[in-house]
This record gives structure tokens, sequence and C-alpha cells, in this order.
């Protein structure tokens, strides 16, 4: 058995350096792994105390709004990140974890948050809980007490909540904000005056005056009754005590206006009614169950317009992937044929329409087509006055061209990629055999192209039963249908119909367009199981 040892470094006398030995090469990558570990743990601390600063500051959020599950959750996770990262032997939870967190919050919440919020009353006038309804109805009633007295006040600031710091009349000082009544703290007197407080921030005369509004709007509760009014300042450095038009009964469950002696009783639709069915609002937000499903699919008002937007919606999507992709597959066989020159050049002009992005494709068309002063109508049409966006049919024909503009090009791509993909020597033999190149196509290349884009239609059909885009940007829905109650318009498809029921109108309904989603879920998650089956049953017969 023969042992190695380490070379010595000879004499060169070539006047080259000489060669380093075995020991100093491993000590050269032994530095510089080290130098590369401690660049990466650096790396490391500086990406999780990033995270772990935002835990904190998220916790410090949740913490103060009283979100306690929420914050354990937070508090969890970042502990579990940590655990993952500072561990050795956790390699595939590192590469795992980032993606899995997004995934939650960007998905599996929204989803079960949309559900959740599908079975709820939630939407305008039911937007909180029934102590902050009880608390806004009674500050909204508020009247001034002709006898009350002057209460020296000092406006406070704490992480931009305002607060009123008061002096009663006994000389003791107590502090309030718009949620959290009054009470008793050890502040500093200035002339026997409250002028500062630990944890708050005295406003100065400037400031004061820049939040005039905010400061004016004040109504700190006196106690934790509210039928004891609250105080309200109209200058920011003396307030006066109100009370409320209306009396609250906690253990009757009833709102009384103590000037009409109308009595408002909760009877557990989430606001108080009086007898005749006259509701207080605001009310709070309650469970409902199935009540937004049943309302969206029985009542007379909500059907109408329902059937018409879910009808227009299946026939935009069908025509937009059946136009596309026809017009797409078309230009895919011109544009392959080795006999026409500039192919290439062809083929960028045709992606021109993907490369722009769809909403400022979808505004620029909407400038084309106005009635008034468009571009097709002057120029092309010679300043005819074609209702382009303003008339029912003509809008939905418009949807139609601009979604065709925006969606061919990717049907080319692909059918170009699909039809290169197609052996020659099939299309050989079947000419040989003596077909026509209709029938070569019709009953050899569309078959197998269909096998290889068969998915992309679905997904492409899903795409555009969602489209949100060029309904928005190019007609906003529009033109609006005048006997609907909701907010909807003759070229509103689902998505946009579900949009104008939550966030515009006077009234949002949140829990109506959540239960729209679900619907919306429901109809694509079927429609794609199906034709994936199909999809999978054309593959079997080629």
């Amino acid at each position: 058995m023969t042992t190695t040892v380490d070379e010595e470094v000879t004499p060169d006398t070539s006047g080259t350096a000489p060669k380093p030995t075995k020991r100093q090469r491993q000590a050269a990558g032994i530095a510089d792994a080290a130098s590369g570990g401690i660049m990466v743990l650096l790396v490391k601390l500086l990406a999780l105390g990033i995270v772990d600063a935002i835990a904190l500051f998220a916790l410090f959020i949740l913490v103060t709004a009283d979100q306690w599950l929420i914050a354990a959750i937070v508090a969890v996770v970042a502990v579990a990140v940590n655990w993952i990262y500072f561990s050795r032997r956790k390699l595939p939870a590192k590469y795992l974890t980032p993606g899995i967190i997004f995934l939650v919050v960007f998905q599996v919440f929204t989803l079960v948050y949309t559900g959740y919020i599908a079975f709820t009353n939630y939407g305008t006038g039911h937007n909180g809980t029934k102590e902050q309804a009880v608390s806004s109805l009674m500050a909204s009633s508020l009247q001034r007490v002709e006898d009350s007295p002057t209460y020296p006040v000092t406006v406070v600031d704490q992480f931009g909540t305002l607060g009123l710091l008061v002096t009663d009349p006994d000389g003791d000082a107590l502090i309030g904000t718009n949620e959290q009544p009054l009470q008793q703290v050890d502040a500093e007197f200035d002339g026997g005056k409250a002028v500062a407080v630990d944890g708050w921030t005295t406003l100065q005369f400037g400031e004061v005056l820049a939040r005039t509004d905010e400061i004016t709007d004040l109504a700190v509760p006196v106690s934790d009754d509210p039928n004891e009014g609250a105080l309200r300042t109209p200058d920011g450095s003396s307030a006066y005590q109100y009370t409320s038009t209306v009396e609250y009964d906690e253990a009757a469950g009833t709102m009384t206006d103590v000037t009409t002696g109308t009595v408002y009783t909760d009877i557990g639709t989430g606001a108080f009614t009086s007898a005749d069915g006259e509701e207080l609002l605001p009310g709070w937000q309650i469970t409902v169950g199935f009540d937004n499903f049943v309302r969206a699919v029985t009542d007379a008002r909500l059907l109408q317009p329902l059937v018409y937007v879910t009808l227009w919606t299946f026939a935009f999507a069908l025509i937009s992937v059946g136009s596309t992709f026809f017009l797409g597959l078309f230009l895919a066989i011109v544009f392959n044929d080795m006999r026409m020159r500039g192919r290439k050049y062809y083929r960028v002009a045709m992606i021109l329409p993907y490369a722009i992005p769809s909403f400022l494709s979808a505004l620029i068309w909407a400038g084309m087509m106005n009635e008034s002063f468009g571009f097709i109508n002057q120029v092309i049409f010679g300043g005819a006055s074609i209702p382009w966006l303003t008339d029912p049919w003509m809008a939905k024909v418009s949807v139609l061209i601009v979604n065709l503009w925006l969606g061919f090009p990717y049907m080319f791509l692909v059918c170009m990629g699909a039809l290169q993909s197609i052996p020659d020597d099939i299309q050989e033999a079947a000419t040989v055999d003596g077909a026509k190149p209709w029938a070569i196509f019709r009953l050899i290349k569309l078959p197998l192209l269909l096998v290889t884009v068969a998915p992309l239609l679905i997904a492409s059909f899903a795409f555009n039963f969602n489209n949100f885009n060029v309904i928005y940007m190019l007609t906003d829905g529009g033109p609006r249908d005048a006997n609907a109650p909701i907010p909807v318009g003759f070229t509103d498809i689902l998505i946009t119909m579900v949009y104008k029921v939550a966030f515009t109108g006077q009234t949002r309904d949140y829990g109506l367009a959540s239960a729209y989603s679900i619907i919306i879920f429901i109809v694509i998650a079927v429609i794609s199981i199906i034709a994936f089956r199909r999809t999978k049953t054309l593959e079997e017969l080629n």
C-alpha cells in the first residue's frame, strides 16, 4: 500500500509562477466557500429581517384592531418561516414556502372570503357590527344640550387616530375617541387645562386648522352608555355635550325615536325595523344563509337582467373563441405556405395587436368608434353617424370586433405552431392517394390540430367568459338598461355585472355580488370539466 504526501513546490527556472500544492488548492476552495456562505447568510438574514418587520407591523395593527385570530395566524406563519429558513434540513420546504404563502393569500383566502360574504347581507348599510350601527345611529342624531357646560379640550393624535383630551369641570383629565368613550388619565396641565398625555401627540394650531373637517366630525362618547351622549368640538379648543334624539334599549333590542315615539326593533334582519317595515340605516352584518343565491335566481327584478346578461355572456365567449380561432387558423395556413415571400414580416405584423396591452387597445378603439368624432365614422364612412357604442345591438357587434382584433394573434401563434408540428409525410401520403386539399385539411389536419389546441380553446372560453377589460374599457357595459333595478347595461357580461353590483351605484350589495361570483365559478368549472372530457375522447379517437 502506498501513501500520498503533499507535493513540495520546486523552484521554477522558467520564470512562471509555481503551481499550488494540493493543500493550497483545498484551502483556497474552503475560503471561497466560506466567503460565499457568509454572503448567503447575510442575504438570508436581511430577507428574514424584512419579513419579520412586516409581520411585527401587521401584528401591531391587528392586535390594536382586536383581530386576534388573524394575528395568531400571522405569528404562526412568521415563526414557521424563520424555522424553515434557519434549518439546514428543510431544503424542499424552502422552495415551496413562498409559493404556498402566495397561493393561500391570493387564491385560497380570496375564494373562502368570497364564499363567506355570499352568505351574509354585507353591503351598503350593512357593513359593520351591531355595536357600530348603534353608535353610528346615535352619533348621526346628536343635538346639543342647551345647558351643556363648556369643556376645554386639546386635540391629540395616536397613529392617525384623533382623540379629545378633555378637562372636566372638576379639573380631571379625560381622553376618548370616536370608538372609545372618555376615560380618566394622568395628563400634563397648563393653566388648568390638560394639554398633553403620554402615548399621544398634541396637535398644534396649524395642524388643527389643517384637519378641521376630521375634528368637527369627532363625537366622543361620554360613557359606555350611548344614551348619555357625546362631546363634540366646533373649533378644537372647546367641546359641548350632545345627546341623541334616538334612545337605545340594549335589553329589549329596540331603538326609540324620542321625537316621534316610533319604536324600531331588532327582528333579525340586520337593522332596526318599525312596525310598518321602515328600517333605520345603517344596520349591521348578519348571516343570511342561501338568501342571496335564492334572490339572485328568483327575484323577478333581478332575474330578467341576469337572464339576458348570462345569454350574452355565453354568446360573447363562444363567438369570440370561434371567430378568433378560425381567423387565426386561416392566417396561419396562409403564412405557413412556403411559396409566400416575406412571411417573417407578415407574421410580425400579425402579432402586433397581441403585443399592445388590451386595455390600451380597447381605449383606442373606443375613441375611433365615437359616434360624433371617431375615426371610423369621420374618415372611413365619410362623416356618417353610426352608433357603434350607443345602440344595444351595434355595441355588441363593436365589442365582438374589438375582441376579435385582440384575440386572433394568440390563435394565430398557436395554430402556426400546431400546423408545423403535423408531419409532412401524412399530407404527402394523402396527396398520393388522391385526396383534395380541402379533404386533407378537413379529415387530417383539422382533427390533429384540434387535439393540440382543444385545451387552449377551453382556456380561451374561460378567459372570454370573464373578459372584464374589453367590456369595461370599451363600453363600460353600456348602453345602460334603464329598466333594470341594478346598474347593468346591454353589453355587460356576468363579471362586469358583478363588479357593478358590488362597486357602483348608491346601493352596493357585496353579498349578492359574491353569490353571483360563486355561480360564475360553478358554471365555468362544469363547462371546463365537460370540455376536458370531450377533449380526452377526441384524443382517444385520434
